[in-house]
């Protein structure tokens, strides 16, 4: 290892902010998470909506991307994609898929797994158009996860859509672009503590009612 090669595996940070015990969490895990959310949105943690979406492909090759939340509904997590794109078509073959969230100004994160679902259009096409308009023109323009020519051509197909659209503020949703819903059956929040001796609460999903669980770090 040369001097100016940082030594990754030294790298370590003691976690000592707070605790979680089975008495301190709703026996709600929405309701937990709603309460945990809101408190990295008052830390002004960065991108406290965003999460690790993690889905499986026919084969069964995992693959993860970030993506943010953008609504919580009848006890679901809803966001918005491509339905073309890898994420889009691995959640219409698969609809097993997994969340998590990563706070580390709170020293938190919150992984979730459940079944997904998609919106419907009318869920969908209310969200796009209350996006900026050049997020609608983004949507519509890019073919996500398709192999392109060039950036120049990227670009392009925006600005001559933006063109085609000139003087308007919303274009209509493409049918290909929409939102899903994930159903949570387990959601874990784990709290760090020093030692890495951290708290990990998980919630599961049995015949219908939650289950709680204290796991070892």
């Amino acid at each position: 290892m040369s001097q100016h090669d940082v030594d990754i595996a030294a790298l370590r940070k003691d976690y000592t902010r707070a605790g979680l015990e089975e008495h301190t969490v709703h026996s709600d895990p929405i309701v937990q998470f709603s309460s945990w959310l809101n408190e990295a949105i008052t830390a002004e943690a960065l991108e406290p909506t965003a999460m690790v979406l993690s889905t499986v492909s026919e084969s069964g090759s995992p693959s993860s991307r970030v993506v943010l939340l953008k609504g919580l509904d009848g006890g679901s997590m809803q966001f918005f994609t491509n339905y073309l794109s890898r994420k889009g078509r691995e959640l219409s073959g698969n609809p097993n898929a997994s969340l998590l969230f990563f706070w580390p100004e709170l020293e938190r994160q919150v992984r979730i797994e459940g079944n997904v679902e998609r919106l419907s259009p009318e869920a969908s096409t209310a969200y796009f158009h209350s996006r900026p308009f050049e997020s609608q023109l983004g949507a519509a323009a890019s073919p996500q996860s398709q192999v392109i020519p060039s950036r120049v051509a990227l670009d392009q197909r925006f600005t001559e859509l933006a063109a085609a659209n000139a003087g308007r503020t919303s274009i209509d949703r493409p049918e290909h672009w929409g939102g899903f819903a994930l159903t949570p059956s387990m959601i874990e929040f784990w709290q760090g503590r020093p030692s890495r001796m951290h708290d990990r609460i998980r919630f599961r999903k049995s015949e219908g009612a939650w289950v709680v669980e204290r796991l070892a770090p």
